[in-house]
């Protein structure tokens, strides 16, 4: 067999295209409803095997959410393990909430500190308690949820029939008159002539019973890590290793231990010793999912950094940089290359990113084995680059839109305005490119896609971008509403089901 039957035996056969269906809704808002800021939901992140789903708020809440439907077949795991097929998507209901932050401020500074959360990201279980890292601008939070039992007295120490049969302890104790002691004190005749034991005493007396008839839910936080940002933090990572994770805010990635919450090392520092100098900040940062001592970050000059942490204790000189040579230069051009978000796939060889592109959102999937340019792109909206100076006077541009990829890496994720998300196929061949509403039909706006071949990821031959035409939109953009925008979704980890945020109102939707 020659090389080519080799590669072609060796690549994935193109999935279908997904039908995606509406799963649930919670905070669904009614016609004309107004919506409160602190409720827009800021947050939201899937745990590791997608039993609990965790949301934040910019009113500083946090809410979880747990997984029903495999309640009545047993432990998903458990049925993973024994290739159970799970026949039901993925069905979830409201668990607890907690007020994680709130409003403060600085006095020092004079700077009102916001108690939005900014990310959220689960912890390793242990013991049956749920543990989780919330955080604002400012400080971090390692929070705790664990069922509490509630103990209640089920029996008395008197039947109250037998009490009436046999005349009323209480009252009868209450009235007898006490003799006053020489010490200051009073005894009191607990016995009156009123009163008197039956034959045999009282079959009824015994000790209380306390029992647990009820749990609750307790949400306490158990660490606080504050005071090591003077800027605001934009990123959150677990390690690996279950036992560290960064922060990272504009100028500054920090490596903490969970175990210690008043001393953290600095191992990025980008600022420079003049202010004036600084051409570039750090956008968002996050840890490789197997790797614990790899971490990439991103920048608003649209470059991806890879960094090895046993190179040097401060790591200035990265191992890997991703970036592509812009084309055409203008006013907007380092506005819109700005990368607002980046994931690691499971596998940890591919990074994802969103950038701005001047909302000519471009998709970036790299291969960290090849850092010449991305491995695809693919186009959100381009339609829009005639409509940049009136998305620069509204602030439109600078909104900040997350990405997400599916469990087995075939698929892709983001955000767009009118409440929309497009899902995006990345096996080679794949056509595949949806757009959803966040509503209960999230197809209504779907349209015929443009059939262009996607590009496999283990083909490394040329880009491919896909998805630059937007279904049912016109040339102009003016069918999008962008005071809507789906910024924050995510992907369950092990199923084809999207969770995603839309104002105060959470989504579901399966395929």
């Amino acid at each position: 067999m020659n090389g080519k039957g080799t590669e072609d035996a060796r690549a994935p056969a193109v999935p279908p295209t997904l039908e995606w269906k509406f799963s649930q809704v919670f905070g669904e808002r009614t016609a004309g409803e107004e919506v409160q800021e602190v409720d827009i939901i800021s947050a939201i992140e899937f745990d590791k095997y997608g039993d609990h789903l965790a949301t934040g708020d910019r009113g500083g809440r946090v809410v979880l959410f747990e997984r029903t439907d495999v309640r009545d077949h047993g432990c998903r795991r458990d049925l993973e393990r024994l290739d159970y097929p799970i026949s039901r998507h993925p069905e979830f209901r409201y668990k607890t909430e907690f007020q994680s932050h709130e409003p403060e401020f600085d006095y020092l500074k004079s700077l009102e500190i916001e108690e939005k959360i900014n990310k959220i990201r689960w912890c390793q279980m242990a013991n049956g308690a749920l543990f989780l890292l919330s955080t604002n601008d400012k400080t971090i939070k390692f929070w705790k949820v664990q069922e509490k039992k509630v103990k209640r007295i089920s029996e008395m120490n008197l039947d109250p029939s037998q009490a009436a049969a046999n005349g009323n302890i209480a009252s009868s104790s209450t009235a007898s008159p006490g003799v006053c002691l020489p010490n200051g004190g009073c005894s009191y005749n607990h016995m009156s002539n009123e009163f008197s034991f039956p034959p045999g005493g009282f079959p009824s007396l015994h000790l209380p019973v306390v029992a647990s008839q009820e749990t609750s839910l307790v949400a306490r936080c158990r660490r606080i890590y504050a005071h090591a940002h003077d800027y605001h933090i934009n990123s959150i990572s677990n390690n690996s290793d279950g036992e560290t994770f960064i922060s990272a805010d504009d100028l500054r990635i920090n490596l903490w231990n969970l175990e210690i919450s008043n001393q953290s090392f600095n191992i990025v520092d980008v600022k420079p010793t003049n202010m004036e100098d600084l051409t570039e900040v750090i956008t968002s940062a996050e840890f490789h999912p197997t790797h614990c001592n790899t971490l990439a970050y991103s920048s608003s000059k649209g470059s991806i950094r890879l960094i090895d942490l046993r190179q040097s204790a401060l790591c200035d000189n990265h191992s890997q940089l991703f970036e592509e040579a812009p084309g055409s230069r203008s006013f907007f051009t380092e506005i819109i290359a700005s990368i607002s978000d980046i994931k690691f796939g499971k596998d940890g060889r591919h990074i994802l990113s969103r950038d701005y592109m001047t909302l000519k959102v471009h998709t970036f999937l790299w291969d960290i084995n090849m850092d010449s340019g991305p491995v695809a792109t693919f186009q959100v909206h381009e339609y829009l680059r005639p409509k940049l100076c009136d998305l620069y006077e509204s602030d439109s541009i600078f909104d900040k839109f997350e990405c997400c990829l599916s469990g087995d890496g075939l698929r892709v994720a983001t955000g767009s305005y009118s409440n929309l998300f497009r899902v995006f196929g990345c096996v080679a061949g794949s056509t595949e490119a949806t757009t959803l509403e966040a509503s209960k039909t999230p197809m209504r706006r779907q349209g015929q896609n443009p059939a262009r071949p996607a590009r496999s990821l283990g083909s490394l031959t040329r880009t491919v971008r896909r998805g630059a035409e937007s279904p049912g939109i016109d040339a102009n953009g003016s069918s999008y509403d962008f005071t809507t925008k789906l910024l924050h979704l995510a992907w369950h980890p092990t199923e084809n089901s999207i969770a995603c945020a839309a104002a105060n109102s959470l989504y579901m939707y399966y395929a």
